[in-house]
C-alpha cells in the first residue's frame, strides 16, 4: 500500500536512475500527458530530478516542466533496461519514461498531471499539505499546531488528513497509535500537549525507519516494519491482525470502519485505552 514510505523510496530509486539523463522516448495512454507531449516534446528533455512531497513524486524536467503523480492504492513505479521484458501487463502501463540506459514505467497510475515548477506551491493539493514527515526539513511545531486544528475529529481521522502531517497512511496510522498507546476514536481535542508531541515524533521516527538505506549494500527492504522482532511474520504491532492476540499484553486485536471513509482501524483495547 503506497504511503510516504513506499513514494520516497521510489522517488530515491528513480533519482539514481534517471536523475541527469536524456529522455529518449516517452509514452502515455493519458490524454492529459499525450497532449502536453505533443505540445511540448518530452524527448530531448534532461530529468533534473526525482523527489517526493508526502504520497504524491515529482519527476522535474529541463524547460520548467513537471510530472507529478499520485498512486493513491496500486500504483507502481518499475525500474527497466532497455529492452528487457516488464513484469506488468501492458495494458496496466500508464507512463513510459525512456533514457539510454533506464526505463522507467509507472503502472496503474491514477493521477498523473505535467504541471509548470513555477506553479507548484500553488497547486490545490500540494500547496494544502501538512509539513512533510520525511522532509529535512519537517517542521514538529508546525506539525503539532495543524494537529490541533483538527479539534471535534477523531484522532485516527486526523492522522489520515495529508493537510496535518503529510505521508500517513491507514497502516502507519494504526501502528503511530498504539506505538504511542493512544485510542483512534478519541477526540484530537482530548490529547495532552504530551501525546500529541509524542504521535509527531513517532510518526516521523516510523516512516524515516523505513525509508533508512539497508546496512548491506544491495539489500532491499522488502516490507513495512515497525515492530523490532525479527520474525518476518511479526513486522507489524497490530494492523491486519483483528482477532489475533496483541504483540505485548495478549488481549485480541479489534477492528472497525473509521471515518466517512470507512478506512479499518486495528487497536489493542488493553494497550490503547
Amino acid at each position: 500500500m503506497p504511503e510516504g514510505d513506499t513514494i520516497f523510496r521510489a522517488a530515491r530509486t528513480l533519482q539514481r536512475a534517471l536523475a541527469g539523463r536524456v529522455v529518449t522516448r516517452f509514452e502515455s495512454p493519458l490524454p492529459a500527458l499525450t497532449r502536453v507531449d505533443r505540445d511540448a516534446p518530452l524527448a530531448g528533455r534532461t530529468i533534473r530530478a526525482v523527489r517526493s512531497i508526502g504520497k504524491h513524486l515529482l519527476i522535474e524536467f529541463s524547460g520548467d516542466l513537471v510530472l507529478r503523480t499520485h498512486m493513491r492504492m496500486n500504483g507502481q513505479w518499475h525500474i527497466y533496461r532497455p529492452g528487457e521484458r516488464w513484469r506488468r501487463p501492458r495494458l496496466s502501463m500508464r507512463i513510459v519514461i525512456a533514457t539510454d540506459e533506464y526505463v522507467a514505467v509507472g503502472f496503474d497510475v491514477p493521477v498523473a498531471e505535467f504541471l509548470r515548477a513555477r506553479d507548484l506551491e500553488r497547486h490545490r493539493q500540494l500547496g494544502r499539505l501538512g509539513p512533510d514527515l520525511l522532509s529535512d526539513a519537517f517542521d514538529e511545531s508546525a506539525a503539532i499546531e495543524r494537529l490541533r486544528t483538527a479539534a471535534g475529529r477523531t484522532i485516527g481521522e486526523a492522522l489520515l488528513d495529508q493537510r496535518v502531517m503529510a505521508g500517513i497512511g491507514n497502516v502507519f496510522k494504526c501502528e503511530i497509535l498504539f506505538v504511542c498507546g493512544v485510542d483512534s476514536f478519541r477526540d484530537v481535542a482530548a490529547l495532552s500537549d504530551e501525546e500529541a508531541r509524542r504521535l509527531v515524533r513517532s510518526a516521523r521516527e516510523l516512516l524515516r525507519a523505513n525509508v533508512a538505506e539497508q546496512p548491506v549494500p544491495g539489500a532491499v527492504r522488502a516490507y513495512r516494519k515497525t515492530t523490532r522482532f525479527a520474525n518476518p511474520e511479526a513486522r507489524l504491532w497490530v494492523y491486519g491482525r483483528g482477532g489475533h492476540p496483541c504483540r505485548r499484553c495478549g488481549t485480541p486485536i479489534a477492528v472497525r470502519k473509521q471515518g466517512e471513509s470507512a478506512r479499518l482501524t486495528y487497536w489493542c483495547p488493553a494497550c490503547q485505552k
